[in-house]
């Protein structure tokens, strides 16, 4: 499947584009050249979305590689794969590239992993994936189209593209008449289907920003008042009322390891995002690898490392990484 954004190489993103397109027919370069620095395209190849705010069971992912273990498979491997239950029953065996993480961190993992991690993460996945594909379904048939008529909505926050080529959006489908119904990822969230994974500053519309990134920094003390407000307090408020319920990922047999531990634990890279604590009034970041004090997913606040700096500045007090 042709990618019209794609990272060849760790860092670097490249796109693929076509002179516009009107109706589908080509448009003469007297129309796409707007000026003498613009160029109306069109893209080449399909574009990945990934839905902010929200972090979905993974369905596949890269082992990583052990030289002890020459028949693991390659690639994207479904979860699963014996290889992933073997895997997650001891990330940490021989073999495996190094992954440091901090004692206290390595022992709360070690309370949930086990040979039924990765069954558990692949049925809860497969859940996420059909419900996101209902949601769908159901909006291309209330609004009687086709799913090549059907069109979608994104709304994009601070970031635009993600470190793998991916737009970064909140995805609805395309309406002009309202009421529109809320975005997938809040109905995701308020289903219980998905984690809540809300990082700074891509948490628009969640928190609406104005001015510079710098002026979006929240004042010391102030999460919790933060996490209250607008819809990333209904968004909390949805995700605490879908595990009172037991739905989705709450259920009687809810999710043991979240999707950004799979990914971490797989891609050898301990975690990097400072955290900050939408249930208290505290002044202070956390350390990357101190998520887990943090009990509820969606009082978590993640601030990526270059923007650390930002935070220091306006007075909260940020660890050594």
């Amino acid at each position: 499947m042709a990618k019209a954004i794609e990272q060849p190489v760790p860092g670097i993103t490249v796109g693929h584009a076509l002179l516009a397109r009107t109706k589908g027919v080509p448009q003469p370069v007297s129309t796409v050249v707007h000026d003498g620095d613009t160029i109306n395209v069109a893209a080449d190849g399909n574009l990945g979305v990934r839905l902010l705010g929200v972090d979905a069971p993974e369905v596949s992912f890269q082992l990583p590689a052990n030289p002890t273990l020459p028949d693991q498979p390659k690639g994207f491997v479904k979860i699963s794969h014996p290889a992933w239950t073997a895997f997650l029953a001891d990330p940490f065996a021989a073999g495996y590239a190094p992954l440091t993480l901090r004692a206290a961190l390595r022992t709360e993992l070690l309370t949930r992993l086990d040979a039924t991690t990765a069954p558990n993460h692949a049925e809860h996945g497969g859940h996420s994936t059909l419900a996101l594909r209902k949601m769908i379904t159901d909006d291309i048939a209330e609004q009687g189209l086709t799913p090549e008529t059907f069109k979608i909505r994104l709304a994009f926050a601070h970031e635009i593209l993600d470190r793998y080529g991916r737009m970064l959006s909140y995805v609805n489908r395309d309406q002009k008449v309202p009421p529109r119904p809320p975005a997938y990822n809040e109905r995701l969230l308020a289903a219980g289907h998905v984690m809540p994974y809300f990082i700074w500053p891509n948490v628009d519309p969640f928190v609406r920003q104005e001015g510079t990134v710098a002026a979006a920094v929240p004042a010391p003390g102030s999460g919790r008042e933060l996490g209250e407000t607008g819809a990333l307090g209904r968004a909390r408020r949805a995700v605490r009322d879908a595990r009172a319920a037991g739905s989705g990922l709450w259920s009687a047999v809810p999710l043991k390891l979240q999707p950004f531990e799979l990914r971490f634990l797989a891609q050898r890279r301990a975690p990097d995002r400072y955290v900050l604590d939408l249930s208290d009034n505290a002044n202070e970041l956390l350390h990357a690898q101190s998520y887990f004090r943090i009990p509820h997913p969606e009082d978590r606040l993640f601030v990526n490392a270059e923007h650390a700096p930002l935070f220091h500045e306006k007075g909260w007090s940020v660890p050594q990484p």
